[in-house]
């Protein structure tokens, strides 16, 4: 089996095979010896560039704070809402705040001496029955005697296992940030998505209300001419049936925007509020253009690869601390003690005497674990295991990185194409409409005609709709697959993280 452990980001140290079985005697070899042999490096590799089209280069503020480039001001406000008051903002920014705390503890017992103060006190009366025996020299009354007693154990670090274990602490701290950029910027993501969700909605239930306004308007007419005799009576029933379908879809639209609505509430931090206050416009923009962007980018922005890159130093670092525990540990223990005891006076009955003292020691221990060395190798063994898992991981996580943003970009771009060919379409339909609209006004058509032409250029919006809507969601997925949605520079505060 390999130990490995971390110097730098992506680099990691394999150390040999090492026997079983070390005696007392082979011990000090190791000590002397070492072992560390010859690097590896952590495969991270990516390639040059994207498979999708080349984006616009955009500012690493922009990506940071991606959503303003929808220049939408109420999409903004929700996402700086969402990220200020949500529950799973602060719920981020409370296991953030718990990772501090466990660093201040884990800190304080490298670093601080364990300091046990100890003392006691007690207190003794004495009563003489009979002293005939005794010779006189006892005498009655109270004894009190007090102590205490202030001992320091302080380890002194030779060989580097206190450094070793604060780049744990660090790394674990450092993790933790990470993964509350990550919930902040997944939450941000969030709450777009369901934004568009919902206007994509409100554009299709207006469509819908359209829609259903023909098909009541053809069942009237179909009604008419059956009663006239001018057609049969299965048409009228087959238009009737089509408006049940537009009233039944237009009743399908209006739940989902109401549930919608009120799911991007609750998402924000305002799930008390009345739907009211959460105005949908039924208006959809095109998506921005996708930014441009290089795979090894990846490395530095997103927040799941710089946990995971974290955790794998963590664990390189413990693997690190318990091979260090086979080598011996020294230790100061300096030591301060007081006494003071109170006593009946033989010379002087009815009073009393006192004696104090103090006494201050100072030791060193050579601790080896000899006997210990076959489970110290069990848990470097372990911990190498712990390790290897963290570097899969890691690598695992770039290349997971790398697919979903490649796959975003393709996807992007394929539904501004998509977006783009059925505007075209949309546009040819309605210029279908306007003619035949026009032609029943000066009386050349007839208004089935009319209403039909118009169902098709509506049934185009709708199309369009939805592939506006798809592309605007696939924007916010693309950035957010990029890394984008914090600072990678930006270190936050206690204060900033709630």
């Amino acid at each position: 089996m390999s130990f490995v452990a971390t110097d730098a980001p992506g680099h990691v140290r394999a150390f040999g095979p090492r026997a079983r079985a070390i005696t007392a005697s082979g011990f000090a070899a190791l000590a002397l010896t070492g072992c560390v042999s010859a690097p590896r490096q952590a495969d991270t590799r990516l390639p040059a560039a994207y498979e999708a089209p080349a984006g616009v280069a955009l500012p690493d503020q922009a990506l940071d704070r991606w959503w303003t480039a929808f220049n939408d001001p109420a999409l903004t406000q929700l996402i700086e809402t969402a990220l200020a008051q949500s529950p799973d903002a602060r719920l981020a920014a409370a296991r953030l705040d718990e990772a501090r705390a466990v660093r201040g503890g884990q800190v304080r017992q490298l670093y601080i001496p364990s300091t046990p103060l100890t003392g006691a006190a007690s207190k003794t009366h004495t009563k003489i029955i009979d002293q005939s025996g005794a010779g006189g020299f006892t005498q009655g009354g109270d004894s009190e005697s007090y102590s205490a007693n202030f001992d320091v154990s302080w380890e002194l670090d030779l060989i580097g296992r206190r450094r070793a274990a604060m780049k744990s602490v660090n790394n674990d701290l450092a993790a933790a940030r990470f993964n509350h950029e990550g919930a902040r910027a997944a939450l941000a993501a969030n709450v777009a998505q369901s934004y568009f969700q919902a206007r994509t909605l409100a554009v299709q239930l207006d469509d819908a209300r359209q829609s259903e306004r023909i098909a009541g308007s053809l069942a009237d007419t179909s009604a008419e001419r059956s009663r006239r005799g001018l057609s049969a009576g299965s048409e009228a029933d087959r238009a009737a049936a089509d408006r049940a379908q537009a009233q039944a879809q237009v009743a399908g639209l209006e739940a989902e925007l109401q549930v919608a609505r009120r799911s991007l509430l609750i998402l924000v931090g305002r799930g008390v509020d009345p739907l009211a206050s959460l105005p949908v416009p039924a208006v959809l923009a095109d998506a921005p253009p996708a930014p441009a962007a290089i795979p090894g980018a990846l490395l530095a922005r997103r927040p799941d690869v710089r946990e995971a890159q974290a955790r794998l130093a963590s664990a390189s670092a413990n693997l690190n601390v318990n091979e260090l525990a086979l080598f011996p540990t020294f230790t100061l223990a300096p030591g301060l003690g007081l006494a003071k005891s109170v006593s009946p006076s033989f010379l002087s009955p009815g009073t009393t005497s006192s004696t104090s003292s103090s006494a201050w020691t100072i030791g060193a221990n050579l601790s080896i674990p000899v006997l210990n060395i076959p489970t110290l190798l069990a848990n470097i063994d372990a911990q190498n295991a712990r390790t290897e898992q963290a570097a899969v991981t890691y690598e695992k996580t770039v290349q997971t990185a790398f697919g979903e943003a490649e796959g975003a970009l393709l996807q992007l771009a394929a539904d501004n194409r998509r977006v783009a060919l059925l505007a075209a379409g949309e546009a040819r339909a309605a210029t279908g409409y306007e003619a035949n609209r026009k032609g029943y006004a000066a009386g050349l058509t007839d208004l089935t005609s009319a209403l039909q032409a118009e169902q098709s250029w509506r049934a185009a919006r709708t199309a369009l709709t939805g592939a506006r809507g798809q592309a605007l969601q696939r924007a916010v997925q693309t950035y957010k697959a990029l890394g984008g949605g914090w600072s990678p520079d930006a270190v936050p505060s206690k204060a900033s993280s709630r």
